[in-house]
C-alpha cells in the first residue's frame, strides 16, 4: 500500500511542478496595454484555438480507443485483423488538418501585413521620434526633437504613437516591451523601425529578448506611458540634467556595464544616432561622400557637413532616407 502511494505521489510531481510554474508566471502578453499588443494577443489565441480543434479530439480518441479496444472479454469492439482502409477516416484525418493549415496560412498572411512594425498606426496621431541604441548592457534612448537622451528609461504620451528607430552599437539584441507588443531586433549598422502606442497610463517592463553576454539578465528598462502634461514635465526634468551626451559621454557609455540605473542627459550632440551607426557602414549605404563619411566617423558631422555643402538637416535626412531604402 505504501509503495503504491509513493508511486502515485511521484507521478504527481511533474503535474505539481507545472502548476507551480504557471502560478509564478506573469502572463504580460495576455494583459496588453496598447492596440498592437491587443492584436497580437488575439492572433495568439486564435491560432491556439484552431490548433486545439485537432489536439482535443486526438486526446479524447486516444483515451477512448485504449478503453474500447482493451484486451478483455467485456470488450464489445469488433475484431477485424485484416482491416486496412477507410475512405471516411482518410477524409477526416487529412481534410481537417488541411483546412486548419489553410486558415492559419490566411490568418498569418493578413496579420503579418496588418502588424508590420514599420507601418504607421492608423489614428495614432503625429508620431514622436525615439532613437534606440542597444549597448553593453543598457538601452540608450535619444529624443532628437526634444534634444534629450536617457539610459534605461523610456517615456511616451498615452494614446499617441511613437516611432522607434532601433540599432545596436554591439552584438545583435532584441527590443521588447511585452505589454505594448512587437519584439524587434537591434543590429549594428542597420536600422529597424517600430511603431507602438500605449493606451493606458502606467509603467511597463521593457527587456532585452536576445542573449547578449554577461550583463544580459539586467538589461531591462521601464517604459512610462503618461498623460501629455506628465510627458512634458518628464522632458523638462530630463532637460534639467547637467549631463551632456557628447563624444566623451558616448565613449563612457560604450564601456560595458551591468545593472545600470536610469540616467538623464539634458543635451545631446546633433546626429549622434547616425554617428553611432557610421562605423558599421560605408558612405554608399548612408548616401554620403567619402569625406563626409570620414568626418561622421570622427564625430564631426555636425560641423563639417555644412562645409561640404550639406546642412545638418539635409545630412541626417539623406542618411535616414538611405537607411529606409535599404530596409
Amino acid at each position: 500500500m505504501r509503495k503504491s502511494l509513493m508511486r502515485g505521489a511521484l507521478r504527481g510531481l511533474p503535474i505539481l511542478a507545472g502548476l507551480l510554474m504557471l502560478s509564478g508566471c506573469d502572463a504580460v502578453l495576455f494583459d496588453p496595454k496598447g492596440p498592437i499588443g491587443e492584436s497580437e494577443k488575439s492572433l495568439i489565441l486564435t491560432a491556439t484555438y484552431l490548433m486545439l480543434v485537432v489536439v482535443i479530439p486526438v486526446i479524447f480518441m486516444t483515451l477512448w480507443f485504449a478503453w474500447r479496444y482493451r484486451d478483455t472479454k467485456q470488450s464489445k469492439a469488433t475484431y477485424t485483423p485484416n482491416w486496412a482502409h477507410s475512405t471516411k477516416i482518410e477524409i477526416v484525418v487529412w481534410g481537417i488538418p488541411c483546412l486548419i493549415i489553410l486558415a492559419l496560412g490566411i490568418l498569418t498572411w493578413k496579420s503579418t501585413h496588418e502588424l508590420d512594425p514599420r507601418a504607421e498606426i492608423v489614428d495614432g496621431g503625429e508620431p514622436i521620434e525615439v532613437q534606440v541604441v542597444s549597448m553593453d548592457w543598457k538601452w540608450l534612448f535619444i529624443y532628437p526633437e526634444q534634444g534629450i537622451a536617457t539610459v534605461n528609461e523610456l517615456a511616451m504620451p498615452v494614446d499617441r504613437q511613437v516611432r522607434f528607430h532601433i540599432t545596436s552599437d554591439t552584438v545583435m539584441n532584441s527590443f521588447f516591451v511585452p505589454q505594448l507588443g512587437s519584439q524587434i531586433y537591434a543590429m549594428a549598422g542597420m536600422e529597424n523601425r517600430l511603431h507602438l502606442i500605449g493606451s493606458e497610463v502606467g509603467t511597463y517592463d521593457g527587456i532585452s529578448a536576445s542573449y547578449s553576454g554577461a550583463g544580459f539578465a539586467d538589461m531591462h528598462f521601464k517604459a512610462h506611458v503618461m498623460s501629455e502634461g506628465d510627458f512634458d514635465a518628464w522632458i523638462e526634468k530630463a532637460r534639467g540634467s547637467s549631463k551632456v551626451l557628447d563624444d566623451a559621454g558616448l565613449a563612457a557609455l560604450k564601456e560595458p556595464s551591468e545593472d545600470v540605473a536610469p540616467t538623464f542627459y539634458g543635451q545631446v550632440k546633433p546626429n549622434l544616432y547616425e554617428q553611432i551607426m557610421a562605423p558599421y557602414m560605408d558612405g554608399m549605404e548612408l548616401g554620403m561622400s567619402d569625406d563626409q563619411m570620414r568626418h561622421m566617423k570622427k564625430g564631426g558631422m555636425h560641423h563639417d557637413s555644412a562645409e561640404d555643402g550639406m546642412s545638418d538637416h539635409d545630412a541626417s535626412g539623406h542618411a535616414e532616407s538611405a537607411m529606409a531604402t535599404e530596409e
